[in-house]
């Protein structure tokens, strides 16, 4: 949930976009953490995160703290050095701080480990769904290189996308046996509750459902219970469903996650 009351995290992002910050939301939203979004909560806010975050010159960021490659970033309150504001980055770096403080990490330090490298893979598919239609510039238009985006998207859909699936698949099954949780089947990936790697599967999910619906379609019968059970389920987490239904959740446009119909499954 945003606040107006000076919460303890401030949220560095592009304006107007889910994008890769959208991971570090949906963390903040399943726990009821109340952090400012600031390029989406004030009219100088992305004035801000570019000074901050986008400064190819800064040989420092927010008094003390290193430079920032590029947001998202996360500013949190009196916990840096000097007693002074910490400012991290990179969606991964994040999560790893916010899992143990938000309680969205393993009851132990395996789980913890497991989640981390549940969630890199996940983050990894989310960097090969943004190269689809982008395969050769980030800097260009798609339409300068829609024929190479076709080219890396048909390879992805055939051979990349089922691998992820098949993964993450494999992952709930695994969990599924290891929990002993029938009723609730394919419900955590790591673990007996929500942690960051549940949600940042399912964000990649959703993602792909909106780019390519019908390629996900398609998959649907062969990973049954992560595009059903799963996927579903993670829905109607406490802080989830109103977050999803609220202004503060961004449509899919011009991010990550882009449709072209030409670069979904024909038939």
């Amino acid at each position: 949930m945003t606040s107006t009351d000076s919460p303890k995290y401030t949220l560095l992002y592009h304006p107007g976009i889910p994008g890769r910050a959208e991971f570090i939301r949906l963390a903040f939203e399943a726990t009821g953490t109340p952090y400012t979004d600031l390029a989406n909560s004030a009219s100088d806010g992305y004035a801000t995160v570019r000074n901050t975050c986008i400064d190819p010159a800064a040989l420092s960021s927010l008094g003390d703290n290193p430079p920032v490659f590029a947001p998202p970033a996360l500013q949190v309150s009196s916990e840096g050095k000097g007693g002074g504001d910490l400012l991290i980055s990179q969606t991964s770096n994040i999560l790893n701080y916010l899992g143990p403080r938000l309680g969205l990490v393993g009851e132990d330090e395996a789980d913890k480990l497991w989640v981390g490298q549940v969630v890199a893979t996940a983050l990894d598919l989310n960097n090969e769904v943004h190269d689809t239609h982008h395969p050769i510039a980030v800097a260009d238009y798609y339409e300068n290189q829609k024929d190479e985006a076709l080219k890396k998207t048909t390879d992805f859909r055939k051979n990349r996308l089922p691998k992820f699936l098949g993964y993450f698949e494999r992952m709930l099954k695994w969990n599924e046996k290891q929990q002993e949780r029938q009723a609730n089947r394919g419900m955590y990936l790591v673990g007996s509750k929500l942690t960051t790697a549940d949600l940042v599967v399912w964000q990649v999910l959703d993602g792909l459902f909106f780019a390519f619906p019908s390629e996900m379609k398609a998959r649907t019968e062969d990973f049954g219970l992560l595009l059903g059970d799963f996927y579903k389920s993670v829905k109607t987490e406490k802080g989830i469903t109103g977050y999803l239904e609220s202004e503060r959740r961004m449509k899919y446009s011009m991010g990550i996650f882009r449709h072209y119909p030409e670069l979904d499954r024909q038939s």
